[in-house]
């Protein structure tokens, strides 16, 4: 699988619209509070043009993308870090999820209910932002009390623990993510803090749900707002039209798909730029393994070197790894086989360390 990605936000800001648009599903979406308790959970194929070009160099019985998990989880509102609107069940659908799509409503319309009464995305921002902070800062502060129990103790190591917690205590404290101090964290800081899973710790795309007309040049004053947050928190903004993505999901065939989108001045689904989005912010890169039975994508984090990418596949392919061949994804489409790649000595035969570049196609070689 790619990354699980859950979509939060205030109710009634287009969070399942969007979830609907994304994953085809039928999953309600009425003008009020609440409508979604529990998670809602959809698996989307990764959109990769290269797969399909593989596909036809290589004919085979089935072919695989990697996917994305989205999470639908429901509005959280102001109080839920002390269980307003069932927000502790809610808080703890978040911790599940890999990275977190916060939807920031960034259009009016007067037929559809703002839970504080108009657009505005830096409050309801800091709304959400405060309420997973609060959350946090509950975590963080039991975590300082034992730790401390352990330093009276002459434990040296909960010493420094200590210093690292409160570290990321200051910002909670003034409702901002950890995230602004774990991301520049070494990583011997990070062990520290990893195991509490802090919900602010959590990777974050906004997304701004935009209006029809703002959506193939979107430059309102509200986006413009979300991308300065996002900009001071090292976050990414996706900018997407909800209303537009619905109808987009509506449509039977991919030919309709495409018009429709040149219509409205769009090149490619809201979906695609998500996903993109979601691959830069957590780092990830895409594999890809051929043959007559399966030609299939596999998503693994940058830096990640060849035996643990073997591990993506099947744990025993990475305990018996002898080496891996390889072959460019633009050198495979050059040579158009495998065989001609071998011939130009574009295959390149690979240790366990090698760090696996974006678009590699792989063939391990492993016994056990």
């Amino acid at each position: 699988m790619g990354f699980s990605c859950g979509i939060i936000g205030l109710p009634n800001v287009g969070k399942s619209t969007l979830f609907n648009a994304l994953t085809r599903a039928a999953v309600p979406a009425a003008n009020y509070p609440f409508c979604t308790i529990d998670p809602n959970v959809g698996v989307v194929p990764v959109p990769d043009p290269r797969l399909a070009k593989l596909s036809e160099l290589v004919p085979t019985e089935k072919v695989v993308p990697t996917v994305v998990e989205f999470v639908d989880i429901a509005g959280l509102v102001k109080g839920a870090s002390q269980g307003e609107g069932l927000g502790n069940q809610f808080l703890g659908h978040i911790a599940q999820v890999e990275a977190l799509a916060h939807v920031v409503r960034c259009f009016d319309d007067s037929e559809v209910v703002h839970v504080h009464g108009g657009v505005d995305p830096a409050r309801d921002i800091e709304v959400i932002n405060t309420e997973l902070a609060l959350k946090d800062l509950g975590v963080v502060s039991s975590a300082i009390s034992r730790t401390e129990k352990l330093a009276k103790g002459g434990d040296k190591k909960a010493a420094a623990a200590i210093e690292i917690l409160q570290g990321v205590l200051k910002p909670l404290d003034q409702g901002q993510p950890a995230r602004t101090v774990t991301r520049q964290m070494a990583a011997h800081q990070w062990e520290v803090v990893r195991p509490l899973n802090l919900l602010t710790t959590k990777p974050v795309l906004y997304v701004a749900n935009v209006s029809e007309a703002d959506a193939a040049k979107p430059s309102s004053a509200a986006l413009r707002a979300v991308q300065a947050i996002a900009s001071q928190e090292g976050a990414v903004v996706v900018p997407i039209c909800g209303a537009i993505e619905a109808q987009i999901a509506a449509l039977e065939t991919e030919e309709e798909r495409v018009e429709y989108l040149a219509a409205v001045g769009l090149s490619e689904p809201g979906l695609h730029r998500l996903i993109r989005g979601g691959y830069e912010l957590l780092g990830l890169i895409t594999f890809f393994t051929v043959g007559p039975k399966e030609d299939r994508a596999w998503t693994i984090r940058r830096g990640t070197v060849a035996q643990e990418a073997a591990g993506k596949i099947h744990s025993d392919i990475a305990r018996g790894f002898i080496r891996a061949e390889v072959i460019g994804y633009d050198d495979f489409l050059a040579c158009g086989s495998e065989a001609v790649a071998r011939e130009r000595g574009k295959l390149r035969l690979e240790g366990k360390e090698y760090v696996v570049q974006d678009g590699d196609l792989m063939h391990f070689r492993f016994s056990v």
